[in-house]
């Protein structure tokens, strides 16, 4: 798109290419403070959830792991921990929120690379691991991620995702969003000067499918032994699931 994004206007969240543009622009905006306001946002508890999903998956001696919307590269470190003799891609649509994970990384099985969830170029079947935090909600398309996980992943292959969950309850949902906006638009007025840097979150949050039929999105998939963890008063949720064996 040739004309500049604005970040306060809806109507770029309402297509795929604008909401992928919306994205760009948006981690453009937030990579230097990213890392601060995700301990911000969740009150000091973003780093105990991305342990609890590291911690869900299996011992695998040299797994090849993608973790989706990497960004500045907290889960592709843990990764890179739990397992060092295997290789982890992290892959992000944002160049100024990889350039923040370059400087941080200490590690040499980690390799960072710019790319759209929903298009990777990775070779189908070659991934033992898909990760993601806060990476489902923000893909331009869902499906289209989806169906890309389902084709890196190896048979048998796992993935794991941190995100802002919605509940299908439609009196909660409002109440979850008010409180989503209040937040996020306090902490984009101390550090931005402008309340709507992430109330974004609320925003996203209002496109993406409830709890309930996400799993389902998941499972018409073909995957299986779907396992749910919820925190934060319900208003995240971590979902772990595997690819189908092979025929």
């Amino acid at each position: 798109m040739s004309q500049p994004v604005d970040l306060n206007d809806n109507a770029w969240m309402s297509s795929v290419d604008g909401k992928r543009e919306y994205n760009k622009a948006l981690f453009a905006v937030v990579a230097a403070k990213y890392d601060f306001v995700t301990k911000a946002l969740s009150l000091g508890r973003d780093q105990a959830w991305k342990r609890k999903l590291i911690a869900a998956l299996p011992e695998l001696p040299t797994p090849r792991c993608l973790d989706l919307a990497s960004g500045t590269g907290d889960v592709a470190f843990a990764l890179a921990d739990r397992y060092p003799q295997g290789l982890i891609i992290g892959l992000d649509l944002s160049e100024e929120m990889l350039d923040v994970a370059r400087v941080r990384q200490n590690q040499d099985n980690v390799a960072f690379q710019l790319g759209d969830m929903a298009e990777t170029g990775i070779q189908s079947g070659s991934i033992d691991i898909v990760t993601g935090s806060y990476a489902l909600r923000n893909a331009a398309c869902l499906d289209a991620a989806l169906d890309e996980i389902a084709r890196v992943l190896r048979p048998g292959g796992y993935a794991a995702f941190l995100d802002f969950s919605k509940p299908k309850n439609r009196f909660i949902q409002v109440i979850q969003n008010g409180v989503l906006t209040l937040w996020g638009s306090f902490w984009g007025l101390m550090l931005h000067q402008k309340p709507s840097t992430y109330a974004y979150i609320a925003k996203s949050l209002r496109q993406f499918p409830d709890r309930g039929t996400l799993h389902e999105m998941i499972r018409e998939r073909g995957f299986t032994d779907l396992k749910s963890s919820r925190f934060y008063f319900g208003t995240l949720e971590l979902v772990v699931f595997q690819a189908p064996p092979a025929p």
